[in-house]
């Protein structure tokens, strides 16, 4: 039975998430409806991470078994074709082995958060981007944003309904970068790790919005890491600007 990694692009706001529901639209329910579509049963794919309610994809990976060999471009373009019109791509395919999985063998998770700050209420962007009305200095947020790289206890910054079995984590990367666009101030938080804590990344941007508003010291964010409490986080963004941008493998299986 052959085995195939998929990369997926999908725009999370009509979705209820990544994951499978019983009564709401998931990403994971309409790829394994297309896939039925395919191959008549029921198909159970498995993702790299589970995306929350509204959160995007550029770079999202899962794998699924197939009985039937398909080349990865026709199985690509068979799936698009199922999945219209829904706001859900599968950009690339490859066979893989049949020990390899999307979720267990990945190695880091690349994010992107998109804040937006302007005035006026956004058109065009809306949905894709976190909109803050106030102007945010970008040094202050950078110098926070030093205390949370590398491995720590990141209670502080984990949802309560987190499932992971410890809260120690390591943070290899939160790059944040001041872009003008034409609709507005965009800061562009990049994010990099083997793993993530529920809501840790929207738990992240909001305590730092909070510092380049004026509102919080860069002091105080390292003062809640520290506190290891989650009563010491700042607020959490809402989903909309949540990027998962890609995915790390030991080998990429895409490339070839």
């Amino acid at each position: 039975m052959p085995r195939y990694a998929l990369k997926v692009e999908y725009d999370g706001a009509p979705f209820a998430g990544w994951q499978r529901q019983a009564d709401q639209q998931s990403v994971q329910g309409a790829i394994e409806a297309a896939l039925s579509k395919l191959e008549p049963g029921a198909h159970t794919i498995a993702a790299a991470g589970r995306t929350d309610a509204g959160v995007h994809a550029r770079g999202q990976v899962c794998h699924c078994d197939l009985v039937k060999d398909w080349s990865p471009f026709r199985l690509s373009e068979a799936l698009n074709y199922h999945l219209k019109p829904l706001p859900v791509a599968v950009v690339d395919a490859a066979e893989v082995s049949g020990d390899w999985h999307a979720r267990f063998s990945a190695v880091e998770r690349r994010y992107l958060f998109r804040l937006v700050s302007r005035r006026a209420p956004l058109t065009l962007e809306a949905g894709q981007v976190w909109q803050v009305k106030n102007p945010l200095a970008l040094e202050p947020m950078q110098d926070a944003a030093t205390s949370l790289i590398g491995k720590h206890d990141f209670t502080t910054f984990r949802s309560t309904l987190c499932q992971a079995a410890s809260p120690v984590k390591t943070l290899n990367a939160l790059d944040i970068r001041e872009v003008e666009t034409d609709w507005g101030t965009e800061f562009q938080f990049r994010l990099r790790a083997r793993s993530f804590l529920h809501n840790q990344v929207r738990s992240f941007v909001g305590t730092l919005e909070r510092v380049g508003a004026g509102a919080w010291a860069p002091e105080d964010v390292r003062e809640a890491l520290e506190a290891r409490d989650r009563a010491a986080c700042g607020p959490v963004s809402p989903p909309q600007g949540l990027y998962l941008m890609g995915v790390g493998y030991p080998e990429d299986p895409f490339r070839g």
